[in-house]
C-alpha cells in the first residue's frame, strides 16, 4: 500500500484540491483527481530525502496560529506604511539571523513562515547552516528583530522536528 500511496495526507489534499477548483465536478474530473492524486507523491517520492518527524502537534497548532497572526498584522503595517503619504518609506535592511536549526524539513519550513509573512524575504542560508540572511521591509531594533524571529518562529520548530 505504501507503494501506491506514499503520502495519503498529500494525495488526499491534491484529489480535494482539483476537486473544489473544478466545482461542479463531472465524472471525468473525478478520474483525473483520483491519478494526479495517486501520481504526483509517487513521482516526487525520490525528491524528499526522508520523511519528518512531528514530535510535537501541538505546537504546530500554535504557530501556525501565530504565522497566521502575524500575517494578517504584517499585511496591515506593511499597507500603512506604502499607503501614508510621507516622503520617507521606511527603510529595508538585510537582517543575519543566527539559526540553530539542522533538520532540512524545518529549515524549509522557515523558509515558508519567513516568506508568508509580508515584509520579510529569505535571501540565503549560509554554508554552514547556522544563519539565514532576510530582507526586512522594516526592521526597527535589530536586536530585537532577531530575538523577536528565533522565539517565535524557530524554537516553536526546534520543539516539533526535535
Amino acid at each position: 500500500m505504501r507503494r501506491l500511496l506514499p503520502a495519503p495526507v498529500v494525495s488526499c489534499v491534491l484529489f480535494a484540491l482539483w476537486m473544489v477548483l473544478d466545482l461542479p465536478p463531472s465524472a471525468a474530473q473525478v478520474a483525473l483527481a483520483i491519478v494526479v492524486a495517486i501520481a504526483v507523491p509517487i513521482v516526487v517520492a525520490p525528491l524528499r530525502p526522508h520523511r519528518p518527524r512531528v514530535r510535537r502537534p501541538g505546537v504546530v497548532l500554535k504557530l501556525v496560529r501565530d504565522v497566521l497572526h502575524d500575517a494578517l498584522v504584517s499585511n496591515g503595517h506593511v499597507a500603512r506604511a506604502l499607503l501614508a503619504r510621507r516622503d520617507e518609506l521606511p527603510s529595508g535592511a538585510f537582517v543575519r539571523v543566527p539559526i540553530e536549526l539542522d533538520d532540512p524539513a524545518a529549515l524549509a519550513a522557515l523558509a515558508i513562515i519567513t516568506t508568508i509573512v509580508p515584509g520579510t524575504v529569505w535571501c540565503e542560508l549560509a554554508n554552514d547552516r547556522r544563519a539565514v540572511l532576510l530582507h526586512v521591509f522594516d526592521p526597527g531594533d535589530v536586536a530585537t528583530f532577531v530575538a523577536h524571529y528565533k522565539e517565535r518562529y524557530e524554537r516553536p520548530l526546534k520543539e516539533i522536528f526535535g
